[in-house]
């Protein structure tokens, strides 16, 4: 009897996980325009190679940031296939931005993990995984306005920075390819507008 009970507590999880997705997939992107202080930490690249943040941030190109786990079954997964979407519909172009996914979960979250989940949404040279400390990570996450509290309590949330010194594009929910696709044109196409030049 205690199995069965065990099995529906777990069954009504599953399913409320599921009502919980959805739920959130319905609330409307919210975009905001801010600006970050990018922590002085180290990461550790899923080619276990330990690398400043500020540095990887600061490459030059285009950078869009999101914070994922490995285990994570809601939105995690959904976040890598539209990024693994968006970076196919860039084709060639997607060797002149960077695409960061670091770990909220680096105890779990090694450096051979972090390749793994990689190879599972067929991540280009350009798309990089990052764990490290748990201190890292948490400064990671908290300079980024990204930090829930613990891992089961994180939100959808993409970061994009058309170069280094200009301000963030923040999108809050579950955003399209086509949509990212459009923010990150928008972004790049605000650099060379008349306003941004004269700064």
């Amino acid at each position: 009897m205690k199995s069965h009970t065990q099995g529906t507590v777990i069954a009504a999880m599953v399913c409320a996980g599921a009502v919980l997705v959805t739920a959130v997939a319905a609330i409307p992107v919210a975009r905001s325009t801010v600006t970050y202080e990018t922590p002085a930490v180290t990461l550790v690249r899923e080619d276990g190679k330990s690398v400043s943040l500020a540095r990887e941030l600061d490459d030059g190109r285009p950078v869009l940031l999101n914070f994922i786990f490995t285990t994570c079954s809601s939105i995690c997964p959904l976040t890598s296939r539209t990024l693994e979407e968006f970076q196919r519909k860039l084709g060639s172009e997607a060797a002149r931005i960077h695409l960061m996914s670091i770990s909220i979960d680096p105890e779990q979250d090694t450096p051979a993990r972090l390749a793994e989940y990689a190879r599972k949404f067929h991540a280009g040279p350009e798309w990089q995984y990052y764990t490290g400390t748990v201190a890292a990570s948490l400064a990671a996450q908290r300079a980024f306005d990204v930090y829930r509290g613990e891992k089961m309590s994180h939100t959808p949330v993409t970061l994009m920075r058309a170069a280094p010194g200009e301000p963030w594009l923040r999108i809050e929910g579950f955003v399209t390819p086509d949509e990212l696709l459009d923010d990150y044109r928008n972004l790049l196409a605000s650099l060379g507008s008349p306003a941004r030049a004269g700064r």
